[in-house]
């Protein structure tokens, strides 16, 4: 196939606790090889969003606060999306995932982003929450997953991730209008973003 335009610039923003931003993104992923093994550059820029700012890090089990926040629905919702997931071949372990918050991820997204490695430290990321069990917003863990993907810790300020952060909330993005948009500005998939 054939393309006039040569290269594609995106920006994505997403985080790596929100099960609808993992899906997304892995839909994304296949559709920017698609495009590379057809001669596309496709350079991707990651804008960091947190689902809970200022979350804490304690880390609590995922399923137990979604049901406290939002309800039993909320947790037998899990199982659906887990099912509708694994048709995409992610495997989503809600019972082992942990409820953090994400800026030390952010941070690091940003610093593997200096090394050319941010898609893989974000899917390495979504992995770890989703699949591992893993508590990504615990400092250990963190660098655990950076020394994987081969990326330094630290080296990202964290004033410029809180400038980073504010400037996407002031494009009006929110929890609630997460996910692609078709061109007549309608949501899809016409589902909502919650802390799962």
């Amino acid at each position: 196939m054939s393309y006039e335009r040569q290269s594609v610039h995106v920006r994505i923003v997403l985080d790596v606790i929100c099960a609808h931003s993992y899906l997304g993104y892995t839909r994304f992923t296949r559709a920017a090889d698609r495009l590379r093994d057809d001669g596309v550059q496709v350079t991707v820029k990651f804008l960091p969003f947190e689902l809970a700012p200022g979350a804490s890090t304690e880390g609590r089990p995922l399923l137990a606060v979604l049901e406290q926040t939002f309800g039993p629905e909320a947790v037998s919702g899990t199982a659906h999306f887990a099912e509708h997931a694994a048709r995409e071949g992610l495997r989503f372990e809600y019972g082992k995932a942990v409820a953090t918050g994400t800026f030390e991820a952010h941070r690091l997204i940003a610093s593997a982003a200096h090394r050319n490695k941010a898609g893989q430290m974000t899917e390495r990321l979504f992995r770890a929450h989703f699949t591992d069990g893993l508590h990504i917003g615990d400092a250990a863990t963190l660098a655990r997953l950076a020394a994987e993907v081969g990326v330094a810790m630290d080296d990202f300020p964290p004033g410029e991730l809180r400038a980073r952060l504010h400037r996407v909330r002031a494009l009006g993005i929110t929890a609630r209008t997460a996910g692609p948009r078709t061109r007549t500005g309608r949501r899809w998939p016409p589902r909502r973003c919650s802390t799962s």
